[in-house]
Formats: structure tokens, C-alpha cells, sequence
């Protein structure tokens, strides 16, 4: 994605998006595209959980300041949104540390994103913490090695690194995020077995709908036509 691309901020998009398209591009496109959400239990406890993270306030313990609901940007890759938590762990005058202002020291960044549930099979969380992480480095201007995934059932963390793999896939994952709103498409459903865990479901219908038309188009066709039926 050059830098060109965004020209102000009103262009940036969230970086949960990210999250939603490395899970199932079609969600993604139903969430951001067409505005449509529902929630089931696993999505309320979610949402609960993000919530309590984003209050933001600043924590002091030994050796390390808490910062929540820190707002996070990268011009470069056109993204937006808050961290749940970024930690800034002190440490010796080295590189990859920043000063904050009005504290003594100096302070290593690490970001931590709140999940309900286990980790995934794919990478779709860890896309989103390092998009997090970009984000950051390009506000501090500082390189982040390291971060964290809480997922609320194990009630631990799971580490990130930040590698050159993960930062690529990341990109690649942005630049199509911004290409899949530019073209303003839903692609079509394909029943697969994570469509289980998806709270659009019942309005995506995978395997029941060839996705050749918007579902909120099919939404609205369904109950115009349920409305015209004669009643008994």
C-alpha cells in the first residue's frame, strides 16, 4: 500500500476489520460493507470484555506503566482503532525503547488484546494484535519485537512476535482490506466448518445462497414479499 494512498484520516479503516477479514472475507464484507451485525452469547461476552479493557485510564506497578484504550493510526497502512492494552515494560538505554513524557527511564512497548474464547487455528488474531504493533511503532517511532494475546477461558497469555512473516501477511491483509471496500462487493457464501462459530450465520446463510445479491437487498426483498402474502 504506498502512502499516497491515504490522504487524511477520514480514509482509515478499523483495525478490527482486519480481524473479521482474516476470519472469513464475506463476514468482513457484511460487517463493514453492509453494516449488518448480530450478537450471540460468545460475541455480548466479547464485547463486555473489550469494553472493560477501553476504559482509558494508566496503571502504575513496578516496573511497568498500564495504558488502556490507548487510540491507536498508521497513515501507511490506512488503520485505526484502540488498543485493549499496550504496556510499556521498563528497561536499560537500549534500542527499541522510547521515553514517555513527564516519566523518568526508559520504556519498552507491548501491546495486549483482550479475546474471549481459545486460540484459533488461523492467524487471524495475531494479524490484528500486529497490526496493532505497526501501528504503534509508526506513532512512536520505535520497533516492537513483541506482544500478547489474553484469551478469557484459558485465562493466560499467548505470546506474539512480531516476525517478518506475520508483519507481511498483515500487510498483504490491509491492502486487501482497503481493496475489498473500494469495490463495495460482497463475495459470494461458501459453507465451511467455522461458519459454526459465526454469529451472521442465520443472515449469511452459507450453502443456502449463492451470494449473488447484497443480503441486506435480500433482507429487505424477503420481507417486502412476506408483507404482500394475503393473510388467512
Amino acid at each position: 500500500m504506498s502512502d499516497a494512498a491515504i490522504v487524511s484520516e477520514d480514509d482509515l479503516l478499523p483495525i478490527s476489520a482486519l480481524q473479521h477479514l482474516a476470519f472469513c472475507e464475506r463476514q468482513c464484507a457484511l460487517i463493514h460493507l453492509e453494516g449488518i451485525w448480530l450478537e450471540n452469547q460468545l460475541t455480548a461476552e466479547g464485547r463486555g470484555l473489550h469494553e472493560r479493557a477501553h476504559v482509558a485510564d494508566v496503571e502504575v506497578r513496578p516496573g511497568v506503566r498500564i495504558v488502556r484504550g490507548l487510540r491507536l493510526r498508521s497513515m501507511r497502512l490506512g488503520l485505526t482503532g484502540q488498543a485493549d492494552v499496550v504496556e510499556f515494560q521498563s528497561a536499560d538505554e537500549a534500542n527499541d525503547l522510547v521515553k514517555l513524557p513527564g516519566v523518568l527511564g526508559w520504556w519498552r512497548p507491548f501491546p495486549v488484546e483482550y479475546k474471549r474464547g481459545r486460540p484459533k487455528a488461523n492467524r487471524c488474531d495475531e494479524i490484528q494484535l500486529c497490526a496493532q504493533a505497526i501501528c504503534l511503532e509508526e506513532m512512536l517511532q520505535v520497533r516492537i519485537q513483541e506482544g500478547a494475546l489474553y484469551y478469557g477461558t484459558p485465562r493466560r497469555r499467548t505470546g506474539v512476535t512480531f516476525g517478518l512473516g506475520l508483519r507481511e501477511e498483515t500487510e498483504r491483509m490491509a491492502t486487501r482490506l482497503r481493496a475489498l471496500m473500494a469495490s463495495g462487493r460482497t463475495p459470494p457464501a461458501v459453507l465451511e466448518p467455522k461458519c459454526r462459530k459465526c454469529s451472521l450465520i442465520e443472515i449469511c446463510m452459507p450453502g443456502a445462497t449463492d451470494g449473488s445479491q447484497r443480503v441486506a437487498q435480500y433482507v429487505r426483498r424477503a420481507t417486502e414479499s412476506a408483507l404482500m402474502e394475503p393473510r388467512v
